[in-house]
This record gives C-alpha cells, structure tokens and sequence, in this order.
C-alpha cells in the first residue's frame, strides 16, 4: 500500500514521486508554479477565509480550530471528492499534501491528514 504524507512546501521535496497536493486556501509566497510539482490544488478544501484569520496560527487556538475546521469540512463537498480523488491515487501512488505554514504541528494540513488517514482507514 502506498502512503499518505504530510510535507511543507518550502522543503526541498522529499519525493517527487507521488501525486502532490497544495491544501491552502491562499497560493504560498515565492513559490513558483514550476517549482511546486504540483498536480491538484485543493483550495476548496482548505479552512475558510474567516477562520484562517481567527486562528491565524496561535497555537494556543489549535483546539478549537481543529474543532471548527473539521466542522467546516464536514459540509464540504469539494473535501469528499478530494477523499476520493486521494483513495484512488493511493491504489497506484503516494500522496503528498502540502501546506506553507511554518508551524508543522498547528496547521490545517496535521488535522486534514489525520481525518484523511482515518476515514480511509490508513
């Protein structure tokens, strides 16, 4: 079984051999298209404009951010077919998801992971 791997975009890119990812909402700053490797950019299924800005990266706010995202992605139709268009690249592929935070544990890419790896029972 291939794997689903969480990556920051600004890191040299552990594995071009996958089918990567962008899950922000906003394009990452100094990142040229060229230079990403990307294949899909799941903008929709990113946290709202609005709650990006309330949490704003506050670690102390991860909590409830993580609540409200999840609620966000709950009545998101763009979020089910990226659970789809992941579970059949994964028959063939790894996939890589890639956020721009600088914080690697309080962003939206560890609790999409999390309830991505869940839901497909990985």
């Amino acid at each position: 079984m291939n794997e689903l791997k969480l990556e920051r975009i600004y890191d040299k890119p552990a594995d071009l051999n996958g089918w990567r990812i962008l899950i922000d909402r906003r394009w990452p700053r100094g990142i040229s298209k060229a230079n990403a490797h990307l294949n899909d950019w799941a903008k929709d299924s990113a946290p709202s404009e609005g709650l990006r800005k309330w949490f704003g990266h506050d670690p102390e706010k991860f909590g409830e951010f993580k609540e409200r995202y999840l609620k966000e992605l709950a009545d998101n139709p763009a979020f089910l077919k990226l659970l789809e268009d992941i579970k059949a690249h994964l028959q063939s592929d790894n996939v890589i998801l890639l956020y721009g935070a600088k914080d690697r544990e309080h962003n939206q890419g560890v609790v999409l992971t999390e309830l991505i790896k869940q839901m497909l029972n990985l």
